[in-house]
């Protein structure tokens, strides 16, 4: 008989968000360890709602068989302790740091098995700009805070499969070595479950398959599954386009091209190389030495593109309309080829919409009749559209909707963007020209056009208000000092969608708050009698 005070049990802790299967996971490695006459306990602390903390499960276990104690029995603990965990298994990236953040993971002792997929937080979601935290910090966490470590997407293994992650997270942890279970014992845990067992045990294949060819390369980290397969080729230049910018750039000029091509017309992406040009020049003769990589002409190309190929009515139903739409939705559905697939596509264009495509001596008072109905404490007009779209009658519409493209010059919505684009790249190539930095913080200002209806208004109305107070006018002492305003004003527009943070950054600066907008204020009768009571 084995010396039980010799002995420590192997401890998991085990992360999961909601819907992925974790209490299903900790029972499956229950199950098997009593399947294979290992005493084990589990004890879960549930999380609360929706990413902002996952459900715990912690699993202590005893490498030893229960026949071989001698009747005695184990007593297990009930909670982790930091410095004290085995094996650390998560499903979210951002999870398995906070996990290692609290000090449950250490070099000395702890495996990592985690998922590299990302399910955002509330509050990365609010951030108008791009608020995940960086993928490669998290790693490198991971890297630093591990002695071994499986890294993969989890997600997409699961999505493949047809399965949820807890299959996935079973079969890495099956394949690590950290447990005595053999293979046979945990597929048979999983087929006794009874529900879904093909789907979880191809998950659990995968999985295995992964993290066993890493051990057996002795490679730690396996990036694998990418989203969308093989990254999509770049887009080839046309040679006149090539020469007459740098290689530096020639990546982000390609996409920009072809998007505009597809966008609107081979005159249009001319348009956007030649509003493009200015800015090259202007970037020449302030950093003639190229020390600077065209950084400004670069981002310019970026956050052009986007903004010359923005979202109406007619780009959503040319991209709905597409077939490689029809197949994704098929492979994400994993639809057979005997499977009917119905896509019904929700659309709810309102006067904005219908004045956008329309000329402006139309859009005026179209625009003027809801505002006036809005001011009574109407509800803004539109018109709720249910489009099957794998039908030939729903086909032909979004074919016929997307077909209106070339009468998309003589709205007043493409004029009006136009001419707020001029605005933007004649500041960017003049203030260029006072200073490379000046130049460089009012292209980097194109990020604030994002989105669409409200949050695509607020954005312009932000970059004109900096282009109208800081580019142009107020007192600064030197072209650095106005960029750095800027560069300040454009972060707080960013960090806050509300507006507090970009207001004060303005007033810091001498440049005034924006003007307050109208809102409709609409009164509702209290209800009296029975419906107050419901």
């Amino acid at each position: 008989m084995q010396d039980l005070a010799q002995l420590r049990p192997t401890t998991l802790l085990v992360c999961a968000l909601g819907g992925e299967g974790g209490g299903v996971l900790a029972e499956w490695l229950i199950h098997t360890a009593i399947a294979c006459d290992y005493p084990a306990q589990s004890t879960s602390v549930p999380g609360v709602a929706q990413r902002t903390g996952a459900t715990s499960y912690y699993i202590e276990l005893l490498p030893v068989k229960t026949h071989d104690l001698g009747g005695r029995r184990p007593v297990f603990g009930l909670n982790p302790i930091t410095g004290g965990i085995d094996a650390l298994v998560s499903s979210e990236l951002l999870e398995t740091a906070r996990q290692i953040s609290n000090g449950y993971s250490t070099p000395q002792r702890t495996m990592v098995i985690t998922s590299s997929s990302r399910a955002l937080t509330t509050a990365e979601r609010m951030v108008p700009a791009d608020g995940r935290y960086p993928d490669e910090t998290l790693q490198e966490l991971v890297r630093e805070f591990s002695r071994e470590h499986y890294v993969f997407d989890m997600a997409q293994v699961a999505k493949e499969a047809g399965t949820v992650i807890s299959a996935v997270l079973f079969g890495a942890i099956a394949a690590s070595g950290i447990l005595p279970f053999p293979r046979e014992a945990c597929e048979d845990t999983i087929r006794r479950s009874g529900r879904g067992v093909e789907a979880s045990l191809k998950g659990f294949d995968r999985a295995w398959q992964i993290v066993s060819e890493a051990r057996e390369r002795g490679s730690f980290v396996q990036q694998v599954l990418q989203l969308d397969g093989e990254p999509e080729p770049v887009p080839t230049l046309p040679a006149a386009v090539a020469s007459a910018f740098p290689a530096a750039i020639h990546d982000i000029l390609s996409l920009g091209h072809a998007r505009l091509v597809d966008y609107q017309s081979e005159a249009y992406a001319q348009l956007y190389v030649e509003r493009l040009s200015r800015i090259l020049k202007a970037e020449q003769q302030a950093d003639s030495a190229g020390a600077q990589h065209y950084a400004t002409t670069r981002e310019a190309a970026r956050w052009l593109a986007l903004w010359m190929a923005f979202d109406d009515v007619v780009r959503v139903a040319h991209l709905k309309s597409r077939q490689a739409r029809h197949e994704r939705v098929a492979q994400e559905v994993k639809a057979g080829p005997d499977d009917i697939v119905l896509v019904y596509d929700h659309f709810k264009p309102g006067v904005p919409e219908f004045a956008g495509m329309a000329p402006e001596f139309l859009a005026r008072p179209m625009l003027a009749w809801d505002a006036r109905r809005r001011k009574r404490g109407a509800e803004p007009w539109a018109m709720p559209l249910k489009i099957g779209s794998h039908s030939v009658t729903g086909t032909v519409m979004l074919r016929m909707m997307a077909g209106m493209r070339r009468f998309r010059p003589m709205g007043s919505r493409f004029k009006r963007e136009q001419q707020m684009i001029e605005r933007w790249v004649d500041s960017v190539a003049t203030g260029t020209q006072a200073s490379w930095r000046l130049g460089n913080e009012i292209a980097q200002c194109g990020r604030l056009i994002k989105g669409y209806g409200e949050t695509n208004e607020r954005g312009k109305d932000n970059l004109l208000h900096v282009l109208d107070h800081l580019a142009v006018a107020g007192e600064f002492p030197n072209a650095e000092a106005r960029a750095q305003a800027i560069a300040e004003a454009r972060d707080a527009a960013l960090a806050d969608a509300v507006g507090k943070e970009f207001d004060a950054a303005l007033q810091r600066h001498g440049a005034p708050g924006r003007p307050l907008k109208e809102i409709p204020i609409k009164f509702v009768r209290q209800p009296t009698g029975a419906a107050a009571k419901s």
